[in-house]
């Protein structure tokens, strides 16, 4: 996955940071002595990628020392192209790798436990792939197994698209889970660790290292405990617990600014980050303030993108008027022609308009060129 405001050089480090994530889910898995993981699609970001890159995804899978079941989603479907049938992944995948391929239930090695796939053979399905892969399942070879249910997409609580036919129905999910076919139902798609419905055995574990600004609980894997036969009226008793494994943030901010004090506090706003190494920020701004205070918040900005890996503004919603007052340009001890030039250029910017927006950033050039002494 690549972000597009990212430098070269910090998009090279983020890639790393996404597989850093994948080898810590196995150091999580071995510390809480997992049974085994699933990846809930979307394992590639497109089935055409570089051949080093998926190299590097299975070299990061190979530190997991338990099977890992891999589910084929929209963004790389199980068809002629797929990633996962390329010489690149099947040439170097671990044994323990093991991709899911159908909704055949397959016997976890050296536990009780099944795996039940939802693979998408396509980018737009035509129906829902989890009931799909509910039904008709086959009775389980014991009642001590406990059964996971691999899917992906959106539940139709959730989305806003109510017509889409490949929508997960959380009512069909949740009988699955009510008759006992399915214990647990493990799901990717929404980028924020979600809890659906209200039987405690549906969730979405999240994006493993944040994308985006609007995720809610990103950088998690879920440690999920199954005992078959211990919950209410014989069904599996099932605990769910988030655990960090990612380094990155992205952190999205709006500040009313009209005056110095408000730029002090987007200083120390921006100071009070952690490891900004790893924080990409984008702040949009509203207010009016005059040129003083305009350079000062540009110096803050200046230096804070120098540590940050991204510093956006986000201009959509920036609504930062200038408004130069007279003591701005007072302490300049302006004379001659550049004395002229500022008293004409701000006539001009009170009269508004295009031409009054022009004048406004040549007001604010001639403004910084005479305190640099240029």
């Amino acid at each position: 996955m690549t972000r597009h405001f990212l430098s070269a050089e910090e998009q090279a480090r983020y890639a790393e940071a996404r597989l850093d994530a994948v080898r810590a889910m196995a150091r999580v898995a071995s510390e809480q002595g997992c049974a085994f993981a699933v990846v809930c699609g979307d394992v590639f970001d497109s089935n055409h990628l570089d051949r080093a890159v998926v190299a590097r995804a299975v070299d990061a899978l190979a530190s997991f020392d338990i099977p890992v079941y891999l589910l084929p989603a929209n963004h790389d479907p199980l068809n002629a192209a797929s990633v996962f049938r390329s010489s690149a992944f099947t040439e170097r995948k671990p044994a323990n790798v093991i991709v899911l391929e159908s909704s055949d239930p397959l016997a976890v090695p050296g536990v009780a436990a099944e795996i039940v796939g939802a693979p998408w053979d396509s980018k737009q399905p035509l129906e829902d792939l989890v009931a799909r892969a509910c039904t008709g399942l086959p009775a389980r070879t014991s009642a001590a197994t406990a059964r996971v249910l691999v899917g992906h997409g959106a539940v139709d609580t959730l989305s806003p698209d109510k017509e889409s036919p490949a929508l997960i129905r959380l009512a069909a999910a949740e009988r699955a889970i009510a008759d006992g076919v399915i214990d647990y139902i493990a799901l990717g798609d929404r980028h924020s660790a979600t809890e659906v419905g209200t039987s405690g055995r549906i969730w979405y574990a999240g994006t493993p290292l944040v994308t985006d600004y609007t995720e809610a609980l990103p950088n998690h894997a879920l440690v999920v405990e199954i005992e078959p036969g211990a919950g209410p009226n014989g069904s599996a008793a099932v605990r769910v617990t988030p655990h960090r494994v990612g380094t990155w943030s992205f952190t999205l901010q709006q500040f009313d600014v009209n005056g110095r004090e408000e730029v002090e506090a987007i200083e120390a706003f921006l100071d009070a980050i952690p490891d900004k190494r790893n924080a990409v920020v984008k702040l949009s701004f509203r207010g009016t303030i005059n040129l003083t205070e305009q350079e000062q918040l540009d110096t803050v900005l200046e230096r804070a993108a120098d540590v940050f890996a991204a510093l956006e503004t986000w201009e959509r919603h920036t609504d930062l008027h200038l408004l130069a007052d007279t003591a701005d340009f007072d302490e300049l001890g302006l004379s001659g022609y550049a004395l002229t030039t500022m008293e004409s250029l701000r006539e001009e910017a009170a009269r508004g308009g295009a031409h009054g927006e022009v004048a406004q950033d040549a007001l604010n050039l001639l403004f910084r060129l005479a305190r640099s002494g240029a």
